[in-house]
């Protein structure tokens, strides 16, 4: 049997809290309760708070715990909720950074949640290493902690026992992938079953949103954005903008580059594959019509594009997301 603590704190999202305790919990108990076997209880899993009193979550819900951190004599696993107002309680919940340095010297292995991931961060602990967080802060994240290889794409993380998961529901991935880390793929697969969670989901790619990337004062090359995001559906020649601009192409890609993140190509891509996401989730075209609609003639090259932006190919993003018009028969 494996210990497993979860460090819950005000203003969390509640589901990160009990998401992670519930799979926990279940591995090995259900599926043998249903199937007529004797029930195995693979985990033994406390909630504890800073000060060992009740947690308030971000929905009104108090959530009761089992004690302090500071009565934590032994566990083989930490998961970190996730809490809002990440400034404010990272500097209101300083005190659990020591202790959660002290407890991986023990060798106990950490999981963060989420916006939990700011807290895992603020020890060092992942200086250098991989890490994920949800796609909205993935920015924040990055101003603040440098040293971090995020990885904003990705669904979960594994870096030498820290590991990291992207929003909330993702806690089920993380908790899942954990099951079989301790105890082998097939009791992971029967405990995904019993959730009736799609096992081997790794990325966040498909439902992050395209954030055009403004936030910077070039006047120029916002002005070249606004142009790709207007005339996508037309062909865009680099050379031919660099000129309009009276720059040269190498000039025009080096401050685009600085400016947004990305190359002129690789964001006119992101802007056209954004375009068609929404073809997707709200009409039923064709390939060829949605191609030809953001820009592309090429159907296949169109669908390698959004592939490699998103993971899905069109066909499974529109299974996924379209709106589901009537289930009844």
């Amino acid at each position: 049997m494996k210990k497993v603590t979860i460090l819950a704190f005000d203003d969390a999202v509640s589901t990160t809290i009990t998401g992670p305790m519930d799979v926990f919990q279940m591995t090995g108990s259900i599926w043998n309760k249903i199937h007529g076997d004797k029930p195995i209880h693979c985990f033994e899993v406390e909630a504890v708070s800073p000060d060992g009193k009740p947690v308030r979550c971000i929905n009104g819900l108090s959530i009761g715990v089992h004690g302090s951190m500071y009565d934590v004599q032994q566990t083989d696993l930490i998961v970190i909720s996730a809490m809002l107002n990440i400034a404010e309680n990272l500097e209101k919940q300083k005190s659990v950074i020591p202790w959660l340095i002290e407890q991986y010297e023990k060798g106990t292995q950490i999981a963060a949640v989420c916006m939990g991931t700011f807290v895992l961060a603020k020890t060092g602990l992942l200086d250098g290493k991989i890490a994920t967080t949800h796609w909205g802060v993935a920015d924040e994240f990055k101003r603040l902690f440098p040293r971090v290889d995020l990885k904003p794409e990705r669904l979960f993380t594994d870096a030498c026992d820290l590991y990291c998961s992207g929003a909330y529901s993702s806690s089920i991935d993380l908790s899942i992938y954990l099951v079989e880390k301790f105890f082998g793929r097939e009791v992971a697969v029967q405990t995904a079953k019993i959730l009736v969670h799609d096992i081997g989901r790794i990325s966040q790619a498909p439902y992050t949103p395209f954030n055009f990337q403004r936030n910077h004062n070039d006047e120029p090359i916002l002005s070249t954005q606004r142009m790709m995001e207007k005339n996508y559906r037309d062909r865009i020649d680099i050379g031919e903008l660099a000129d309009k601009l009276c720059m040269g192409r190498r000039t025009l890609e080096r401050r685009f580059k600085s400016a947004t993140g990305d190359t002129p190509l690789f964001y006119l891509q992101r802007v056209r594959v954004e375009k068609a996401k929404k073809i997707l989730e709200t009409e039923m075209k064709t390939l060829d019509e949605i191609s030809f609609a953001v820009g592309y003639e090429d159907a296949s090259f169109f669908k390698k594009v959004f592939v490699k932006h998103t993971g899905l190919t069109p066909s499974v993003y529109r299974g996924k997301f379209q709106r589901v018009m009537d289930f009844q028969r």
